[in-house]
């Protein structure tokens, strides 16, 4: 995937650094601000993970802290906001101060970029960012790490939800032909092609949909690879919107956090393949495609 990523890189004009570079923070940036006042820490991972290990001051959410299971059945769905405000204050997030977003496991960076995602919906995006390598990352710089959970701390935060940021089937369907839209599908290839349906009522991808796997923005460590090779996978993106999807809507929020990162017009469709495969009425492209 990263020699084709390559070939588009190299056709397109490159911006000279990213257009929000503080969405993502090293362990170095963060060692150095530990204690700055305001500042809220979330792993993100399991409880009996977050008991073995977490940076110092950091707080533990789970997706299910930040997401429900919808009417229809649909996995990962974004609450009601004020559901969300009242999670984000009792995990202690102001109305000031920086959030720091980390992967507790080195396999779940799309979990991290979920929770971000969510920070951004609800308009807090300009003042979060994402720990690049997570955990892994801070320990490999020399980071210790705790096994003590903070005292409580209710946060004052009041969240305005930003509904631009998301995509829904029947406006992802209006736009398929549109040339000012392009379509991402962030799942591995073989979910793409159709040839593993991943348990969906029907397999293949959103017609007209490009392929670039979620992973493929990673480097072998859980880093995101450099920022002049991550926009090879946006390109063309100028003057488009971006409508990334996956299987439940987590996989592509890495393709949504990089998006923004790069300054790219980029919406989620929440429902993803789970919700488009199940309504007959939308098109899919075979395995052929």
């Amino acid at each position: 995937m990263i020699p084709a990523l390559l070939l588009l890189l190299a056709a397109a004009p490159l911006l000279a650094q990213p257009a929000e570079p503080s969405l993502l923070v090293e362990a170095g940036w963060l060692a150095a601000h530990l204690r700055d006042p305001g500042l809220v820490i979330l792993h993100v991972g399991t409880q009996r993970g977050y008991d073995d290990a977490h940076i110092p001051g950091a707080r533990l959410v789970t997706l299910a802290d930040l997401s429900v299971t919808g009417t229809a059945g649909l996995r990962l769905e974004l609450p009601p906001v004020p559901a969300l405000e009242a999670a984000l204050r009792k995990l202690g997030v102001g109305d000031s101060g920086r959030v720091i977003v980390y992967p507790g496991a080195e396999t779940t960076v799309q979990s991290a970029t979920r929770v971000w995602f969510t920070l951004d919906y609800l308009g807090l995006g300009s003042r979060s960012a994402l720990l690049n390598g997570g955990l892994a990352a801070w320990k490999a710089a020399g980071g210790q790490t705790s096994q003590q959970a903070p005292p409580e701390a209710m946060g004052d935060v009041t969240v305005q939800a930003a509904p631009q940021r998301l995509v829904d089937a029947d406006w992802l369907n209006a736009k398929l032909k549109d040339p000012k839209v392009q379509v991402l599908d962030a799942r591995l290839p073989e979910f793409h092609s159709g040839a593993n349906a991943g348990g969906m009522p029907r397999g293949g991808h959103i017609p007209g949909a490009r392929n670039v796997p979620f992973s493929s923005l990673l480097d072998a460590d859980g880093k995101l690879q450099p920022w002049e090779t991550l926009q090879g996978a946006f390109q063309p993106a100028e003057g488009k919107v971006t409508a990334v999807y996956c299987h439940i809507g987590q996989q592509a929020t890495l393709l949504y956090f990089v998006g923004r990162y790069l300054g790219v017009d980029i919406r989620l469709y929440d429902g993803s393949f789970q919700e488009w495969s199940r309504r007959t009425e939308l098109p899919v492209e075979p395995a052929a495609q």
